[in-house]
């Protein structure tokens, strides 16, 4: 018996998939645009992506968790906090509750530099999200959120995967 596909939607799940492919790779390209200005190489960036999610879910990264976020060698973690810290992008605060533990938090400095490349590209993404109502949102939202723990389950897997996973030195 001959069955009918759902074209259409197969359609719109390819192009949603596109979509998000051609996002992933122009938010790379606008994060490099960044680096590239101040001097940052792609570990440099992703560290600083660690360090503001992080203290935007008010919950402050430390050297190790950084370590582990980015897959790198204590080592290398420090010399890479160092050399953050010396650009003005990141400061180093002893935690109020537990003083052996050292925070890392996004610099004056840093976050000014940010936020006068990003603006414009925040009044750009404040425009077009006003043009979906609120209920759209909230099914953009729970999309956005489930795809990102989707894609952060792979690279665990695949992280998991590779035998003796070897930290890379930042460059």
């Amino acid at each position: 018996m001959y069955r009918r596909r759902d074209t259409r939607r197969e359609q719109l799940v390819a192009e949603i998939t596109n979509n998000l492919r051609r996002y992933a790779a122009d938010a790379q390209h606008v994060g490099h645009a960044f680096a590239n200005l101040h001097g940052l190489n792609p570990t440099d960036l992703q560290a600083l992506i660690a360090v503001m999610d992080a203290e935007l879910l008010g919950d402050p990264i430390t050297a190790g968790g950084l370590g582990e976020r980015l897959n790198l060698s204590s080592g290398s973690v420090t010399a890479l906090i160092d050399r953050l810290e010396r650009a003005g992008h990141i400061r180093r605060d002893r935690d109020t509750v537990d003083r052996r533990k050292v925070l890392l938090r996004y610099a004056d400095q840093g976050a000014a530099l940010a936020m006068a490349f990003f603006q414009p590209l925040g009044a750009r993404t404040d425009t077009v999200m006003a043009r979906f109502g609120d209920d759209e949102l909230e099914v953009v939202h729970r999309f956005m959120a489930e795809m990102s723990e989707s894609l952060r389950g792979h690279r665990d897997s695949v992280r998991s995967a590779r035998p003796e996973s070897p930290r890379r030195p930042t460059g």
